[in-house]
This record gives C-alpha cells, structure tokens and sequence, in this order.
C-alpha cells in the first residue's frame, strides 16, 4: 500500500542528511511504518555512499527494503546491494566532479574581475551581472573611510554614525524579508574599512584582483584608512600581551611536584589572575589534597620583592641560598606524606627567598 504522502525535499541537495522529509521517512521506518522506500533513482535519496551505509542500517533494523523504478535492483539481493553501490559511487563521484568545476569557473571568473553574486555592499547594485555605483550610498562609504582617517577609532565612528541616524544597507530577499537597515555595529564596520570592492577589486582566497567594478575608495584614502587599522591593532596585541603577561609561568610547582599553570576567571566584568595546579585542570579538585590554587598578583609580588631585596643586599645572597639549601635538605629527609606545602601562605617558607 501507497502512503498518501510522499517524503518530498525539493530545493535539498542529495549530499545531506539534514533533509526535513528525509528526516520523517527514517522517523517512519523506525517507527514500521514503512516496509519499502521507493525512489525514481537511486540518487535521489542520497549522493554519498557515508549517508546511505547509515540509511541501509535503518533499513535492515527494521526488515525494510529499498527500490528504485527506472533501475533494476533492490535491496533485498546481495547483486541488488554491489549494484546499489556502484551507482553510488558515480553519483557521489558525479556530485564532487560537479562541484570543482563550479569552484574552478568561480575562481577564474573573479580572477578576470567579475562579480559572482551575493549581497552587493553598500554603495553597490548589481545591474547585468555587474556591480554599479549608487552615489548615494557611495558619498556614505566615502564619508566613513575620511572619518575614521581622522578619528582612528571605530567605538567613536560607530558613535557618530548612530548620532547621524545612519543604518546599514537594506534588501529584500527571494522569501520578501527585509534584511538589513540597521545601526551600524563595530564588527561591520571593521568589515567595511578592509573590503577590497571599494577599491574596485574582487578578493579569492586570499588575493586580490583589479575588478570590473569601479572604485569608491580612493588609493591614497584606502592606504590611510589600512595604516589606521594596522597601528590600531598593533596596539591592542601589545596591550594585550602585556596585560595577559604570567611572570611566573613554568616556574611554580605545588608540593605534589605538579607545574602551576596560568589561569583567570572573569568575576563582575573584573579579570582575575591564578597560578593553578595542574591536577585542579584534569581532575576532580575534591580528589587532589596537595592542589593549589594561588592570586597571581600576591605570588608574583612576593617574588619580585624577594628579587628586589636580594639585588639591593648582595651580600645575603649566599646566606640565603644556604638557608634555602638547608630546609630543603630538611625537607627531603622527612617521613613520607609530612611535607609541607609550598606556597606564600606557609609560614614556613616566609623566611625563604624565592
């Protein structure tokens, strides 16, 4: 017996499971529901012999069977299951060949400068397959590249432009949905500051080829604008770096011998600094008894102090290393488990320099 519905996914491609139609015929099958899937051709159902071993094991929990109308196997033979795979192979092998040829034809086509679809950017529209200039928007683009050429800040430009009333390119897609017109937000416009179209060219992988389209952009605003952008991020990885900095990193052990390792925890938009067991990482904290976890700021004062004193006294330097020496040799010699603990809150090791 025909079910009254069929599992349609038009407008789907063959190369994915994530079909909603596909996804209730095999909710139906493990269900029994379905005793045999019928199809026109064997691709289309699927284009990946991966999905349909995944398909076939469905079928065969549940005793269902596979058939297709214009070729002559089924499921039910093992000559019906080498046939089924072979065809396989050539629509998965058919489906990949297709697709480098479209990569290969879009690669050369904007090699030549031709626009291969999308959404035009603002101060763009696309008019016979090519991008042409609308100069309203275009004076919007322009006015955006001066003003951060001077205010070197996208947090203040974002500011003015929200001042201004002015909102992001608009459209509407196939489905009638209006996309876009909105405040302009930090991540677009960093976006729109380093997109190679306003300079008339179109971007591949990575490089840039002199495009059909003119340019809104002039060279010498461009270079500005990417030197702004350049210094601006210099600036916030050494900032950055130096903010992250762990002085001690690689250098602290707890008293199980385990390396301390770098940490932090946001806590009310504050950054904190800790210098944690690496047995607090890997394991459940209850079950490490000798684990550490230890303020940054507080350890690392301590060293650099214990340093500073020892450059400003050279001569206790050789009595604190003895020192040192000593309660470590101390240490060492005691009974197993009555180690002390390292850390600056012992009051043992306050007398020992770091």
């Amino acid at each position: 017996m025909c079910l009254r519905t069929g599992y349609d996914d038009g407008g789907f491609s063959g190369a994915t499971m994530g079909r909603p139609a596909l996804q209730r015929l095999l909710a139906d099958i493990t269900a029994g529901r379905v005793d045999i899937v019928v199809v026109y051709k064997i691709d289309r159902l699927t284009r990946s012999l991966a999905d349909f071993a995944k398909i076939v094991e469905i079928l065969d929990a549940r005793s269902a069977s596979f058939v297709s109308v214009t070729q002559q196997f089924n499921t039910t033979t093992s000559m019906g299951r080498l046939t089924l795979n072979v065809l396989l192979s050539f629509a998965q092998f058919e489906r990949e060949v297709i697709g480098e040829r479209i990569r290969d034809k879009v690669a050369a086509s904007k090699k030549k400068g031709m626009w291969m679809g999308g959404v035009p950017p603002l101060g763009y529209r696309v008019q016979d397959r090519k991008l042409v200039i609308v100069d309203s928007e275009a004076e919007l683009v322009r006015s955006i590249f001066r003003r951060y050429a001077e205010l070197g800040s996208v947090r203040l430009l974002k500011a003015e432009l929200e001042a201004q009333g002015r909102k992001s390119k608009s459209w509407t897609s196939a489905a009638g949905r209006v996309i876009g017109g909105k405040p302009f937000s930090r991540g677009a416009l960093y976006l729109m500051l380093r997109n190679h179209t306003y300079r008339g060219e179109i971007v591949h992988n990575g490089q840039s080829h002199p495009g059909e389209h003119p340019p809104i952009i002039e060279q010498a605003l461009w270079d500005a604008v990417q030197m702004r952008l350049a210094g601006n991020t210099a600036e916030r990885n050494s900032a950055t770096r130096t903010h992250q900095l762990s002085l001690l990193a690689g250098m602290l052990f707890d008293a199980a011998g385990n390396r301390m390792t770098p940490s932090y925890a946001v806590k009310k938009g504050t950054r904190h600094r800790y210098y944690v067991s690496r047995s607090l990482i890997t394991q459940d904290q209850r079950k490490s008894s000798t684990a550490l976890r230890i303020p940054a700021g507080e350890i690392e004062h301590l060293v650099a102090s214990r340093v500073r004193q020892w450059l400003l006294d050279p001569g206790g330097i050789y009595q604190s290393t003895r020192l040192a020496d000593r309660q470590l040799s101390a240490g060492s010699s005691r009974a197993p488990g009555k180690s002390a603990r390292a850390g600056p809150s012992c009051p043992e090791h306050d007398s020992v320099p770091f």
